[in-house]
């Protein structure tokens, strides 16, 4: 058990999953359930993603690298950034595969269906990730119709980048919720992969983007992300989320966790990383504000979702 939720102090909920520590070596130093059950790590693998574009000559000021290894909320700067990276490569929108969607952040959704707008491509919460894509097809000459086939030279570039991190073999491929592959990891190999990055050397791809990522947090996520906030609380951490409750992060050390509930509703993710960062040394008072959920009962808060990892 991960993480649990109580109602009008009864334990309502509890739920499974994974987590896992690796030190600035690799090596598992604590977990709990399995740590080297394989997962989709889903956005988790963003990072990953854009170290391979960065090693193939996309060039991006830091705050457009970060969108690039983003899950957005829609925000407005969010998709300025997403056409600036289109327009570097003489692309604009129409060339991006992502699909149709409202801004996943409240206000801009509740605008754009206030003033009549139709879900956009741009507005999917991976866009920024597919500018960077095509944009990177652009640069080596890779077709740009195709670039989300697995077997097409920046897929397969990106699976070489993923392995090279985690330090072991795709186990599956298949397809994310973006229409780009997603490609399966253990969960240590998950964690192993973003402790590397934030100790290559300073200018090597991976840590090109983990810097951007640190630096820009609000573009990683967006103004009301947890994950941004994690960013924002801890100085020098990265973080990355993922759907169906996974979740990667990185203290400057080199120490990397990843946590991966078996339940996927993402409620338990954030209370479990939240747990054992504070395990490993993070002041609790960062992370107050994340380390538990409320649970509403009649319009009142009547408990929490809280992680009794330590």
């Amino acid at each position: 058990m991960i993480a649990l939720s109580t109602r009008s102090g009864f334990v309502e909920t509890r739920f499974v999953g994974h987590a896992v520590v690796v030190d600035p070596s690799g090596a598992v130093t604590r977990s709990w359930g399995d740590p080297e059950i394989e997962i989709f790590p889903r956005s988790s693998n963003k990072p990953a993603q854009a170290a391979a574009m960065v090693r193939h000559g996309l060039d991006l000021p830091e705050h457009l690298l970060a969108l690039s290894a983003s899950s957005h909320a829609g925000e407005r700067f969010h998709l300025a950034g997403v056409r600036a990276i289109l327009g570097q490569a003489g692309l604009d929108e129409s060339a991006l595969q992502t699909p149709e969607d409202y801004p996943s952040d409240p206000q801009e959704r509740d605008a754009w269906i206030a003033d009549g707008r139709r879900p956009s491509a741009i507005s999917d919460t991976c866009s920024g990730k597919h500018a960077a894509m095509l944009a990177t097809c652009v640069l080596n000459g890779w077709p740009t119709l195709t670039y989300r086939d697995p077997e097409h030279p920046l897929q397969q570039a990106i699976r070489w980048q993923v392995e090279a991190l985690a330090g072991e073999r795709v186990g599956h491929v298949g397809v994310d919720g973006c229409g780009a592959p997603v490609l399966s990891l253990s969960l240590a190999g998950l964690a192993r992969s973003v402790s590397r990055a934030v100790q290559e050397e300073y200018d090597a791809p991976a840590r090109r983007v983990v810097r951007a990522m640190v630096a820009y947090p609000d573009f990683v996520g967006g103004t009301n992300r947890e994950t941004s906030a994690f960013m924002r609380a801890v100085p020098g951490l990265v973080v990355k989320d993922g759907s169906q409750d996974v979740y990667v992060a990185a203290l400057p050390d080199g120490t990397g966790v990843a946590v991966k509930a078996e339940e996927g509703s993402d409620k338990a993710r954030r209370v479990a990383l939240a747990a054992v960062l504070i395990a490993h040394g993070v002041d609790p008072s960062r992370l107050a504000a994340l380390s538990s959920l409320p649970v509403h009962g009649g319009g009142e808060v009547v408990g929490e979702v809280t992680s009794p990892l330590s």
